[in-house]
């Protein structure tokens, strides 16, 4: 990141690596805790696979947020004690702070103060591998930093003399640092439309394949089911943004035949608006999927709150209205099958399985058959039979399931499972096309069977 360390605290980087740290998290009216149980049960999650250790914790109801330092004075004063106490080397809030916030509360605590949306981003800054993924991670956290840096110079006002000879060039320093940041960011982003541009070719490409894309809350389980469904060699950790980079993998389904299953990034409540939008061309393949599999750990008591996470954040990539199936993973990890017939009470179309040992995929399946094959139309095609260009096409895309040749009028009768956004690629002026009442699923798209 391009910015002078000029900033006096020990608030220089987003990394909270090895660190000691107090975790802070206030229930707000329109923000409560979706674990009342344990409400630090999700920043801890990060803060740990940002590779911190919380030593401990503090927690508040408010009716509405501080402006000077987010908490009152009171609590203020208890959570200087206790990062005393705890020896603690950083403070991480489960909410989103202003600049002005975090600056006057390292200043009374003495240690750095990081917000839920730093914490996120030093994650993804650690997982980066890839240059699409770095540069997109770059984006983000530079669009976070641009309007703290103000913040971050504020040390100057208080250099020995007050302000005569040292106002200007600390304001000089700052405009320079904002330019350097803007220019970064323009640069930045023009390389990530070119990314965007060429992903979404690839996409298209493909776009007589059937698509299928795993989308879901961090650490649902989504790589491991990737992995069984299509045997191939995933990255399988548990262990929150375990994925970055999404990946495509062939899945072949009995009776059907080839789909591309792609494995994306993991949602998160609150996930930061720079993050959603820099990894927009990583997402693309969930964007042009023929069906999203919405992929949710069962075995979480946070269940319905994931689910109606990854909604909102499926809904700001304008994936909302993408025919979705939801998959309730993780059932062999239930203590509580009771769990389990919440869920399914109220998603009946879900299917349960187990990405680990393998129940239930019999059944997904079936439902992915059976979703994709709505995206088919059911046939008759008369062309002339020596017309191989439309023969040819209907034989690699479509189920034949009867075909009659009329010598006399050297026409060929086709009755077919074709998908339907295929169809204008047999239009012209010797095909005629008549739609007939579905008789029944394809059973096997993409291979001919005539009989």
């Amino acid at each position: 990141m391009i910015i002078s360390k000029a900033f006096d605290t020990q608030r220089e980087e987003f990394s909270v690596a090895s660190e000691r740290a107090v975790l802070v998290s206030v229930a707000l009216p329109e923000r409560p805790w979706p674990n009342e149980a344990d409400p630090c049960d999700e920043i801890r999650g990060l803060a740990e696979t940002a590779g911190a250790t919380a030593v401990a914790e503090l927690t508040q109801r408010r009716h509405d947020i501080q402006l000077a330092t987010y908490l009152g004075t009171g609590k203020v004063g208890e959570l200087h004690d206790l990062v005393e106490s705890a020896d603690a080397d950083v403070v991480i809030f489960d909410n989103d702070l202003l600049p002005n916030q975090a600056r006057n509360l390292e200043q009374a605590l003495g240690v750095k103060v990081l917000d839920r949306s730093e914490l996120i981003l030093d994650i993804f800054a650690s997982r980066a591998r890839t240059a699409e993924s770095k540069l997109q991670v770059e984006l983000a956290q530079l669009e976070y930093s641009l309007p703290r840096l103000k913040q971050m110079w504020s040390h100057l006002s208080r250099q020995k003399g007050g302000g005569i000879g040292l106002r200007g060039p600390g304001e000089t320093q700052l405009e320079t640092d904002r330019r350097l940041v803007q220019h970064r960011i323009r640069d930045l982003k023009r390389k990530l439309d070119e990314v965007l541009a060429r992903k979404e070719r690839e996409v298209k490409s493909r776009a007589e394949e059937h698509t299928v894309s795993l989308v879901g809350y961090t650490n649902a389980g989504k790589s491991q089911l990737m992995h069984t469904l299509t045997k191939a060699d995933v990255y399988v950790k548990n262990q929150l943004f375990s994925t970055l980079d999404t990946r495509t993998r062939q899945w072949h389904i009995r009776d059907w035949g080839r789909v591309l299953l792609s494995d994306t990034v993991g949602f998160i409540r609150d996930l930061p608006h720079h993050l959603v939008a820099s990894f927009k061309a990583t997402l693309s393949e969930a964007r042009h999927a023929k069906l999203l599999l919405h992929v949710v750990d069962a075995s979480s008591p946070q269940a319905e709150v994931h689910i109606n996470a990854v909604n909102t954040v499926l809904k700001e990539l304008d994936c909302g209205d993408r025919p979705t199936l939801l998959v309730l993973n993780k059932v062999d990890r239930l203590q509580d099958r009771s769990l389990l017939t919440l869920l399914e009470a109220h998603h009946p179309r879900a299917v349960a399985v187990s990405g680990l040992t393998g129940e239930g995929l019999d059944q997904l399946e079936d439902a992915v058959m059976e979703a994709l094959a709505e995206d088919f139309a059911e046939a008759e095609i008369v062309t002339d039979s020596g017309n191989g260009r439309v023969l040819a096409f209907l034989n690699a895309h479509a189920e034949i399931y009867r075909q009659e040749f009329r010598d006399d009028e050297n026409e060929v009768v086709i009755r077919c499972h074709l998908p339907k956004h295929l169809l204008h690629h047999i239009a012209g002026p010797t095909v005629k096309v008549r739609f007939v009442e579905r008789t029944g699923r394809p059973e096997a798209a993409g291979r001919r069977e005539v009989g």
